[in-house]
């Protein structure tokens, strides 16, 4: 077995490998990403080339980084510096968006019988009590969302453990339990959204679709953020928001500048 003796040709190699190494090791990434996530996702990967990017710049870039043929939903992820734990350290907030979210929302609507036409005029795809009660008894759910006044509250006991596994079930802290079903109808068809955080401490939303462009997105996005930071609860003392990440539902995500 012969060893290779030092001399003007090893310096050469040693030299050329500390300029092409960092060269492999990013060759290399770029490789495994495209293995990993597929040529698409790393291509517009590399289209995010810094660590943040202000509201407005980052809604515009969002609308390029989706690898998907169909209008791709904005998806929004926000973490909070929170113990959830803690009752007083808890996040939940509503917000209108100006431009809604693109998807069509059914609505149905618990309400007295004398309510009935004044909730389907404001938009409730559903309206009525009893026999509501009874069709999800029987299993029918034609809603993505309900309200409810006040008063029925105790008739949607029969149906709460189906309605609250199913994420249904009508709230006072997220708005869908008031007097005022009409303009609560109203607000959720124009694009009303609830932002609840989570056990991890972090608040998962959408805020529109692609096809919307940068503006609308931007204006979308910037509307929560807002709520959100006017909900912080009295618990938490310092840094409230840790991070806000931005994505396409298929597709690299962007870091958000506050």
């Amino acid at each position: 077995m012969h060893t290779l003796r030092s001399g003007p040709w090893e310096f050469a190699i040693r030299q050329n490998a500390r300029t092409t190494f960092p060269l492999i090791i990013m060759a290399s990434k770029a490789s495994l990403l495209a293995r990993r996530k597929g040529k698409k996702y790393a291509e517009k990967k590399a289209l995010v080339e810094k660590p943040s990017y202000p509201v407005a710049e980052a809604a515009e870039l969002l609308t390029k980084l989706s690898t998907t043929k169909f209008d791709s939903t904005a998806e929004m992820h926000v973490r909070i510096n929170a113990d959830t734990t803690q009752a007083d350290q808890l996040v939940r907030t509503t917000v209108v968006l100006p431009h809604g979210t693109g998807k069509t929302v059914r609505v149905a609507a618990f309400v007295t019988d004398d309510m009935i036409d004044a909730a389907k005029k404001a938009g409730a795809d559903l309206a009525g009590n009893e026999d509501l009660v009874k069709q999800i008894e029987e299993g029918k759910i034609d809603f993505d969302i309900a309200v409810a006044m006040p008063r029925l509250m105790k008739d949607l006991g029969k149906v709460a453990k189906t309605l609250g596994q199913k994420g249904l079930m009508p709230s006072p802290k997220a708005g869908t339990v008031t007097e005022n079903v009409a303009k609560a109808i109203e607000e959720l068809k124009k694009g009303r959204i609830e932002c609840k955080m989570d056990k991890q401490g972090i608040i998962h939303t959408v805020f529109g679709k692609m096809s919307f462009g940068g503006k609308k997105l931007g204006e979308n996005l910037s509307a929560i953020i807002q709520a959100i930071k006017e909900a912080q609860p009295s618990g938490i003392k310092g840094e409230y928001i840790a991070s806000v990440s931005i994505s396409p539902t298929m597709g690299p995500s962007i870091r958000v500048q506050l």
